[in-house]
């Protein structure tokens, strides 16, 4: 199979922050609020200059600055720390203040304790959060640095496991992120379910035991680490048999959502990101479009599809005007050249180079929230500051 070029490692990049930043503003909205609030068919394109991404997209480039940092080969013990640290820059950064997820949030408080990863993560979690930011794994080429398909797959799961240790919150991450190598590779998303079925059902068993370590001894859920495994990929597969059917009917009007689920759990989040774009697959901005019109986890649903639009279609589907405005392009643009320097590729952006950068000072209009913080903790979520949104489970 072709090594994907670095016009889909950056397609996708982008793409997942294209659609977090179109459903940042329908978040927490029925259908029907969206299309009052932005007539007739929702919001057209990411708003402002920059136009703001949420929490999703913030993990997404912790995830691939961890594992750029990383010695090689990549091991559960050089990755754990770079994974640890850029997590903890984001929970700390006075730009953390886009509804962040309670599960991240409570299990970095943890880990800046100084908790073993498996006891901070929260077992019976597996929100969105764990699936969300998995992306850059997918970019990171086979056979390079001992990268196999294997290899991916434990990755996948155990950047998730550092928050959200339910077994479908492994499964899911490691499905989404075997769904962009794929797209990467271009894969003919015709029969791409069928293609995903396959890899769900070869997993289903394998628990990475190197990576996730005694990670299943706390769960309830199996009494072998493989049943525990098996149990994530089983409610994979049962998402799966859902998109097939919401295929079948191709409606493209109806929520999407009603089909294959609200997205704020992982597998669903997966399940209708990929829905989206499956339903416009010639047509990225579109699929996105459809992803934040919808009455789940918007943002989420819309940065999975994003991520699943660029793979397959590479930069040329985003508008060069989104290229130009969105927040933390130079990240972006940054990370980009990184993981195609890999394949020694390397990727042309308009406007000027890009350096290396951290999360900057916030520049957000939730001035005060970030000082509250160590309330929202104690109990209950915060009301947001205007222009803020609340907390969610993810």
């Amino acid at each position: 199979m072709q090594q994907p070029s670095a016009r889909r490692v950056s397609g996708s990049l982008f793409g997942l922050a294209f659609g977090d930043a179109l459903g940042a503003d329908t978040e927490f909205l029925t259908v029907q609020e969206i299309l009052r609030t932005y007539p007739p068919r929702g919001p057209l394109e990411p708003r402002g200059n920059p136009a703001r991404v949420t929490d999703d997209t913030q993990m997404a480039l912790a995830v691939g600055e961890a594992l750029l940092q990383a010695e090689r080969p990549y091991t559960s013990s050089t990755l754990e720390a770079p994974l640890r640290q850029t997590f903890l820059d984001w929970y700390r950064s006075p730009e953390n203040n886009r509804a962040p997820g309670i599960t991240c949030m409570n299990a970095c408080r943890q880990l800046e304790r100084g908790m073993p990863w498996h006891e901070a993560t929260n077992i019976n979690s597996k929100g969105c959060g764990a699936n969300m930011r998995v992306a850059p794994v997918a970019l990171l080429p086979a056979g390079n640095d001992g990268v196999t398909e294997q290899t991916r797959a434990a990755i996948a799961q155990f950047q998730a496991a550092l928050t959200h240790g339910h077994p479908t919150g492994l499964a899911a991450s490691d499905l989404t992120v075997a769904t962009i190598v794929d797209l990467l590779n271009g894969g003919d998303p015709a029969d791409l379910p069928q293609r995903l079925r396959s890899y769900a059902l070869r997993q289903s068993t394998i628990y990475h035991a190197d990576w996730l370590g005694p990670l299943w001894q706390r769960s309830h859920v199996a009494a072998s680490p493989e049943g525990f495994i098996a149990y994530g990929w089983d409610e994979c597969l049962a998402v799966l048999d859902r998109l097939d059917v919401a295929l079948q009917k191709r409606d493209r009007e109806s929520d999407p959502c009603l089909a294959t689920g609200a997205g704020w759990i992982a597998e669903e989040a997966f399940a209708t990101g990929l829905l989206c774009f499956l339903l416009y697959p010639d047509d990225p901005q579109a699929a996105i479009r459809r992803a934040a019109v919808s009455s789940g986890d918007s943002d989420s649903i819309a940065c999975l599809t994003g991520a699943f639009v660029g793979a397959y279609h590479g930069l040329a589907a985003w508008p060069g005007d989104w290229i130009e405005r969105i927040e933390y392009r130079d990240r972006l643009t940054t990370r980009a050249f990184q993981f195609s320097a890999q394949r020694g590729a390397g990727v042309s952006l308009p406007g000027p180079g890009a350096s290396p950068v951290s999360f900057p000072p916030s520049r957000a209009a939730c001035g005060g929230a970030q000082k509250r913080r160590k309330k929202v903790f104690a109990g209950t979520p915060r009301t947001p500051a205007k222009g803020c949104r609340p907390l969610h489970s993810c």
